[in-house]
C-alpha cells in the first residue's frame, strides 16, 4: 500500500479519535460550572481535574501528528511521518481512557456513592483498554504480512489533501472549547468568578475563535481562491495556516484550564499555575519539538 495512503488513512484515524475526546473534554470544562459541581467533595474535585489534565494530553497528543507531518516533513509522505502519526495515536489512547473513567467516577459517585462510582470506573476504564489496546495487540501476530511500501515523491494532489485532513483533525478541539466558552457565561457559576478570571476566560473564548477562523480558512481559500484547484501556492499558505492555528488553541485552552482549576480548588497560585504549565506543554508538543527537529539533523532511521 503507497505511503501516501496510509498517511492519510492514519490521519483520518486520528480524526475519528478526536472527535470522542473532544466530547469528554467539553464535558470536563462545563462540569465546574454547573449547579450541583459544589456538592461534590473535594476529593472527587482532584479526580475530577486528573482527569481533565489527562484529556488535555490526549488531544495533545491526537494533534501533534498533523502539525510534526507538516512542520518537520515538510508535508511529504514518509515512513517516518507515517510512524509518528501512529505512535501518537496509539499513546493518546492511555489518557483518553483514564481521562473517561475519571469522568465516570465524578458521575456515578453523585448519583450511587463512591463504591458505586469507582466500581463504574474500573470496569469502563478495564473494557476500554481491553478493546482499545488488548484487541490491537492480539491480533497484530494474526495480521497478514503487510505489502512493501512504495517510496515515491509525495504528489501535490497528496500534500493537499493531508493538509486539509489534518485542519479536520485540530478543528473538532476547538469546536468543543468554544461552545464551552459561549455557554459558561451565561451560568450562575461564572457570575460568581473573580473579574480577573472573566477576563481570563473571554481571553481564551477570542483566542479560540481565532482558532477556529484559522483552521476553516484553507478550506474556504481552496475553494473561493482558487477554485478547488491544486496549486502550490495554495498549499504553502494552507500550510501555514494549519500550523498557526493550533497557537491561539493553545492559549485558549490554557486560559480555562485556569479558570476551572481557580473554580474546583478556589486558589489562584494553582489556577495560574496549571494554565501555564498547560501552555507550555501544548507549546512544546505542537510546536517547538518539530521546530527543533526541523533545525537539528534528524537519524536517517526517524525521517526515512
Amino acid at each position: 500500500m503507497a505511503l501516501d495512503h496510509r498517511l492519510k488513512t492514519a490521519l483520518d484515524e486520528s480524526r475519528l479519535l478526536i472527535l470522542g475526546a473532544q466530547v469528554l473534554f467539553g464535558f470536563q470544562f462545563e462540569a465546574a460550572f454547573q449547579e450541583l459541581y459544589p456538592v461534590i467533595p473535594w476529593d472527587s474535585r482532584y479526580i475530577h481535574l486528573a482527569g481533565l489534565v489527562l484529556l488535555l494530553l490526549s488531544v495533545g497528543l491526537l494533534i501533534a501528528p498533523s502539525l510534526w507531518h507538516q512542520i518537520i516533513y515538510r508535508g511529504s509522505s514518509t515512513r517516518g511521518a507515517l510512524r509518528t502519526a501512529t505512535g501518537l495515536a496509539g499513546a493518546s489512547l492511555l489518557p483518553l481512557t483514564l481521562g473517561l473513567g475519571a469522568a465516570v467516577f465524578v458521575t456515578f459517585e453523585l448519583l450511587f456513592g463512591r463504591a458505586s462510582g469507582t466500581l463504574a470506573a474500573i470496569t469502563l476504564t478495564t473494557i476500554a483498554l481491553a478493546l482499545l489496546y488488548g484487541l490491537g495487540l492480539v491480533m497484530r501476530g494474526k495480521r497478514d504480512m503487510p505489502m512493501q511500501d512504495r517510496e515515491s515523491t509525495t504528489s501535490l494532489k497528496s500534500k493537499i489533501e493531508q493538509m486539509l485532513t489534518e485542519a479536520r483533525v485540530i478543528i473538532p478541539g476547538g469546536q468543543a472549547l468554544l461552545g464551552f466558552q459561549l455557554i459558561a457565561v451565561l451560568t450562575k457559576a461564572f457570575s460568581e468568578l473573580p473579574l480577573a478570571f472573566k477576563y481570563l476566560h473571554c481571553v481564551g473564548l477570542s483566542a479560540v475563535a481565532l482558532s477556529v477562523v484559522l483552521l476553516m480558512t484553507p478550506a474556504a481559500l481552496h475553494r473561493i481562491g482558487f477554485q478547488g484547484e491544486d496549486s502550490r501556492t495554495f498549499f504553502r499558505i494552507g500550510s501555514r495556516l494549519v500550523v498557526a492555528g493550533p497557537i491561539p488553541l493553545a492559549i485558549g485552552i490554557a486560559a480555562d484550564i485556569s479558570v476551572v482549576f481557580y473554580k474546583a480548588i478556589e486558589s489562584d497560585v494553582a489556577a495560574i499555575a496549571a494554565g501555564a504549565a498547560s501552555l507550555a506543554l501544548l507549546l512544546a508538543l505542537w510546536l517547538a519539538y518539530p521546530f527543533w527537529q526541523r533545525v537539528v539533523p534528524i537519524s536517517r532511521t526517524t525521517r526515512a
